[in-house]
């Protein structure tokens, strides 16, 4: 007799303990700005620890961010460029570049072709002679009809950029002193020019005395 109550007291317990099952979607929380009256400014929702930051988001080296020093652009790149940068840069600006400003940096790309506004040549004074952190500031923040590129570029392709466009004005504006031989030079001449499948195949440099190299 007492085995049985035992037994219809922990069939009770059960019944008891599997009524305060608590669903996933039923859970103590609060709704999006709801109200709360646990804090004295009635917000549930608590601002973040004064002084908090984001992941990835401490930006300690303000000049690589801005390309400025204090208010102005800097003019240095915030790392080494090597050929590997130079390469990188010439990628990001054939993507996102050219289409306006043309793989040359002359202003006349194919969307300027089709009517957008024409953005000024990067071998004009002004921008020849432009420090670099004013151009991976007008990516980041724009500037005129330019959109900012922000959120396209991160900031490390956007210094690549930069160190590519110096590149491309110094190849449209070199000496031939600078150019280590005649600017610009000469064509190579080929003695098989190719079918489209195959490759051209050039001639051997001669020297002064005409012998072929």
């Amino acid at each position: 007799m007492a085995l049985r109550k035992f037994s219809w007291l922990g069939f009770g317990a059960t019944l008891l303990l599997a009524g305060c099952r608590q669903d996933m979607q039923d859970q103590p929380r609060f709704k999006p700005l709801a109200q709360s009256d646990f804090y004295a400014d009635l917000r549930s929702a608590r601002p973040p620890v004064e002084g908090t930051v984001a992941r990835g988001q401490l930006h300690e080296d303000e000049y690589l961010y801005t390309g400025k020093v204090g208010a102005n652009p800097g003019d240095y790149m915030p790392f080494a460029v090597t050929e590997d940068i130079l390469a990188r840069g010439r990628e990001r600006f054939n993507i996102y570049c050219a289409p306006c400003h043309s793989r040359t940096g002359d202003g006349n790309g194919m969307i300027v072709q089709r009517g957008y506004k024409h953005p000024p040549t990067y071998h004009q004074d002004r921008l020849r002679k432009a420090p670099l952190g004013y151009f991976f500031d007008v990516m980041t923040n724009g500037y005129g009809a330019m959109p900012d590129y922000s959120s396209q570029i991160p900031v490390h392709d956007r210094w690549c950029i930069v160190a590519y466009i110096r590149a491309l004005q110094l190849s449209q504006n070199a000496t031939q002193a600078e150019a280590g031989g005649p600017v610009p030079s000469a064509a190579p001449k080929f003695k098989e020019p190719g079918s489209g499948a195959t490759l051209p195949s050039e001639l051997p440099e001669s020297n002064e005395a005409g012998e072929k190299k």
